[in-house]
């Protein structure tokens, strides 16, 4: 069956695309970032809590604040790379309710009065909203090298200290370098993947 996305886009956000392990020193643009979040703020949340936050860090001051809580191996490829984005959830999401879903105006009273609930809702969605960035990242003819290899409270101390938010996952940013990817890994086929009841 024919997919009605054109072979060209397919390949661009799934067949051709790969986590880049290196970039070059082409800087990465507030433009170019805001294009991407405008492009992705659109992914599916429950009732419309868009919890994601992106904090791009980009300067020598950020990079060395960011490095010492990554691991070894993750270090090797932030340290150069034009950006990289630490994307998290804000546990305060319900403040901008009102906004967001005015078609219940409890609903931070009354889903999200409590702490914990707000807190795994926050993960959760943020976590959707992450797969899109990835998205938006090589829609913008970008390339994106997400981690998860770092220490999440260390980061969240040094860069969200009042508690608000909760990193999630690291994403290297730019333009790839001739060596930013590795070979290919197999995937799983539908057969092994997909169940039917």
């Amino acid at each position: 069956m024919a997919l009605s996305l054109d072979t060209e886009a397919q390949d661009l956000l799934f067949h051709q695309a790969h986590t880049a392990r290196a970039f070059t020193g082409e800087p990465v643009t507030d433009e170019q970032v805001r294009a991407v979040y405008d492009l992705i703020k659109y992914a599916p949340t429950a009732f419309n809590i868009s919890p994601l936050r992106v904090t791009v860090v980009r300067s020598p001051e950020g990079k060395a604040r960011l490095l010492p809580h990554l691991t070894e191996g993750n270090r090797v490829h932030t340290a150069p790379a034009p950006a990289t984005a630490i994307l998290s959830a804000d546990l305060n999401f319900h403040e901008k309710l009102p906004t967001l879903f005015p078609v219940k105006p409890t609903l931070a009273r009354d889903v999200y009065g409590d702490p914990g609930v707000r807190e795994a809702d926050a993960r959760l969605n943020a976590s959707l909203q992450i797969g899109y960035f990835v998205l938006g990242v090589r829609a913008a003819g970008l390339a994106a090298g997400p981690m998860s290899g770092f220490d999440r409270a260390g980061v969240d101390k040094e860069f969200f200290p009042d508690g608000r938010q909760r990193s999630l996952v690291l994403v290297n940013i730019g333009r790839p370098a001739e060596t930013a990817y590795r070979p290919r890994q197999p995937r799983l086929d539908a057969a092994e993947a997909v169940s039917f009841l």
